[in-house]
């Protein structure tokens, strides 16, 4: 009588141990979702497919991009953010999600800090103050768009990719720091707000330098300055912000990073920071960022750094809001 009792207490404990099984199988075992927060052809649409090519490849599985638009990349973060922590949902972050936001919105429906896991970071981004080549031939430089601005005080405007974007603050701290009065127009990501410049229902537009290099080199756009310290390597006839429009000091730039749901497992962070860290090293992947988007690639970090360059561009960005006068509309 023993061994048939065996056999039947076995085959009671077979189905309690399958789930156990399944779940020690190695991750990822199925396909990754790669959440944005902006409309397709956006500068952050354009980066996070070219980068889960290569992801994909690195962890043997599909990496589907989902793009949540709305509310300044807010929709996508509360995706995520209350999403399962088990490996299989990511957000392509920016500073604008991850730090502006937190200021410029008087409400989250979550945490900046709180409910994310920070992964890695994607590289520092600038902006390109354009106008339009046809539109626009007489601002031929940033001295001939504050002149205008000047002679027509609250007539000019300026697009964005929407409000509390990089490219919203950018223009808000022009306008603050020029001294001048302009509009500002949102729109719901960087497809719908070149259209607009390119079609002269907007004046200026400080676009994100992937899509704009594109633009420039198409001759649809002139670039009249970048928004960072120092001039570009790749754009190396554009000038300053502080340069072309005697304004010291001015400085917007912001940051792509990869983040998780809260709680994501210490396994999966350390090898997705892997693989990122390896991308960034690649010679071919970092001339496609500084040559084709306009980024510069981070040095090798690890997801704490990443969190501390969070943390303290929360505190910056808060500043740099309440200067300019930003609000949500």
């Amino acid at each position: 009588m023993l061994r048939p009792m065996i056999a039947r207490r076995t085959a009671l404990l077979l189905p309690l141990a399958a789930p156990a099984l399944a779940q020690e199988a190695p991750w990822p075992s199925r396909p990754i979702t790669l959440v944005g927060g902006f409309p397709n052809g956006s500068g952050v649409d354009i980066y996070q497919r070219r980068l889960a090519e290569p992801l994909s490849r690195a962890l043997g599985q599909p990496i589907v991009v989902d793009n949540r638009t709305g509310a300044g990349g807010n929709i996508g973060s509360d995706l995520v953010a209350k999403a399962r922590p088990d490996g299989y949902t990511f957000y392509f972050g920016t500073a604008g999600t991850h730090a502006i936001n937190a200021s410029l919105y008087r409400s989250l429906p979550f945490d900046v800090v709180r409910d994310f896991t920070p992964i890695a970071h994607l590289g520092d981004v600038p902006n390109l103050l354009t106008v339009s080549a046809d539109k626009r031939p007489q601002l031929s430089d940033c001295a001939a768009l504050l002149a205008a601005a000047r002679a027509n005080p609250g007539r000019l405007n300026f697009a964005s990719t929407g409000n509390g974007a990089s490219t919203h603050l950018a223009g808000a701290q022009f306008v603050n720091a020029a001294g001048i009065e302009a509009t500002h127009i949102p729109y719901r990501g960087q497809p719908g707000a070149q259209t607009a410049l390119l079609a002269g229902d907007v004046d200026f537009f400080f676009n994100q330098t992937g899509p704009a290099i594109a633009a420039m080199r198409q001759g649809l756009v002139r670039a009249l300055a970048v928004t960072t310290a120092a001039r570009l390597p790749v754009l190396p006839d554009v000038p300053t912000v502080a340069e072309a429009c005697n304004l010291p000091g001015f400085v917007s730039t912001t940051w792509y990073g990869l983040f998780g749901p809260a709680g994501l497992p210490a396994p999966v962070v350390a090898r997705i920071s892997a693989e990122v860290n390896a991308l960034m090293a690649d010679a071919g992947f970092r001339r496609w960022l500084t040559e084709d988007q306009g980024i510069t690639p981070p040095p090798v970090d690890t997801p704490q750094g990443f969190a501390e360059i969070q943390r303290r561009d929360i505190a910056r960005w808060a500043e740099v809001v309440r200067r300019s006068g930003a609000t949500v509309d």
